[in-house]
Parts: C-alpha cells; sequence; structure tokens
C-alpha cells in the first residue's frame, strides 16, 4: 500500500491504517527509537505511542512525506522517553551525542523560536547539501538525526573508530563555521 493510500485511510478513520502504518513503516519507526533508547520494549511503546499521534495528527495534518512524518515523531517522542527514564543521571549514548552537537548549533534559549528555528533547519539543510559529499552527508544524518553510534559508523564506512570520531568532528566545526557565517549565533 503506497502513502497517499495509508493517509487517505487516516482521513477516512479507518483503523486499518495503523496496521498498514506498522507493516510498511514499524521496523524503521522501531530502529528510530531503538538507536535512541537502547531497550526494543522503550522502543516500541513509542513506536506505538507514534502511531496514536498519527492518529490523533491525521487529519488535520495531511504529511507531505509520510516516513519523514512518522520519524520525527518516533524521534521526538524516544526524546521525551528518554529523557524521563534517565533524569538526573548523565549516560554515555544519547547525552554525548547531543552534546557534541552543542558546541555548533544555537542554544534554544536565544532562538526566536518560530522564525529562527526555520532558519536554522533551512542553513542546516543548506549546509548539507553544499559542504559535504554524498558519504559524509549520510554519516552526518545517520549520527545525530537515527542516534547510529560512532563504532557502527566506522565499520560501515570501513574506518576505525578513532577516524569516524575525527571525521564527525570536522563534520561539525564545519557546521558551525558555516552558521557562524550566516549570522546564527551560537
Amino acid at each position: 500500500m503506497d502513502d497517499k493510500e495509508i493517509i487517505d485511510l487516516y482521513v477516512r478513520r479507518d483503523e486499518n491504517a495503523i496496521k498498514e502504518t506498522d507493516t510498511k513503516y514499524g521496523a524503521y519507526c522501531t530502529t528510530v527509537a531503538v538507536n535512541l533508547l537502547q531497550v526494543r520494549e522503550d522502543a516500541q511503546e513509542c513506536v506505538n505511542d507514534t502511531y496514536m499521534a498519527a492518529w490523533e495528527r491525521i487529519p488535520p495534518h495531511i504529511p507531505e512525506c509520510l516516513r519523514a512524518f512518522l520519524g520525527r515523531v518516533t524521534r521526538n517522542i524516544a526524546i521525551g522517553m528518554y529523557r524521563k527514564l534517565h533524569r538526573k543521571k548523565r549516560f554515555d549514548g544519547f547525552e554525548i551525542m547531543l552534546s557534541e552537537l552543542e558546541e555548533c548549533v544555537p542554544s534554544a534559549a536565544t532562538v526566536d523560536r518560530e522564525i529562527d528555528t526555520k532558519m536554522l533547519g533551512g542553513c542546516i539543510n543548506d549546509w548539507l547539501d553544499r559542504r559535504l559529499s554524498e558519504q559524509d552527508r549520510v554519516l552526518f544524518v545517520r549520527r545525530y538525526w537515527f542516534g547510529d553510534k560512532n563504532a557502527d559508523l566506522a565499520k560501515k564506512a570501513g574506518m576505525s573508530e578513532a577516524g569516524m570520531s575525527k571525521r564527525l568532528a570536522r563534520m561539525r566545526e564545519s557546521l558551525r563555521e558555516y552558521l557562524t557565517e550566516r549570522g546564527m549565533e551560537i
């Protein structure tokens, strides 16, 4: 079933929308959640919450790309669950990934939420398209959107973990410089 047909099921309030969404995107959503949470049971709870959120949001919102919509919802739910589960604790996984980006992305406290967030997203997309090779773009997105571990990325890229860390550090520095050039407050 294609995305348009699945969205139409949501619009018609047909409960088969959930089943079809799970069939087509269940593994994808689970991967997004597992990469952030590391616990399959918690990830499955996030995926179920994603389906509920899709049911509640479609309609009135009709996503242009169902996969991206579901990925974003799953990721946001997983981040919320992670914060809830790890309140006042510091763990290597997710905090390290986010702390790596803190050095090159503006603080939410200094950004006028609506306008600057869209501008930031546009600048980051522009940077991804113009400044990175396809392989680096994939690595950056896999690390900072999907939450893949450095070791896994290094293995897929055929390089050492230290080499991958340096490569990602160079990309973050490039992003920081690019955003600074465009007047973003870091």
